[in-house]
């Protein structure tokens, strides 16, 4: 079995799911059509980008505190109250 991002978006592409069985076509039409208009969307600009994938895949793995340090060091903007309540609330 593969892991991480690009084993995702290869079973993806290949129309299987990581353990191999088919992927029904209503979810890959639904998948591609939301990507499909993800991709068209005016970005904000990279580090905007980058800070929000930031969050929104730290927040599964690193506790609160942790994560809002860290992107203060490293010169984002600390976590929001709205995204301290999506992400870490209750």
């Amino acid at each position: 079995m593969s892991t991480g991002a690009d084993a995702v978006d290869a079973a993806i592409a290949q129309g299987v799911d990581l353990d191999g069985t088919p992927i029904p076509p209503a979810m890959l039409a639904l998948y591609n059509k939301v990507m499909e208009l993800e991709a068209g969307r005016q970005r904000s600009g990279v580090k905007n980008t980058m800070r929000s994938r930031i969050v929104r895949i730290g927040a599964k793995h690193i506790p609160q505190a942790e994560l809002n340090n860290m992107l203060v060091e490293a010169g984002f903007a600390p976590l929001t109250e709205k995204e301290i309540a999506f992400y870490y609330g209750d």
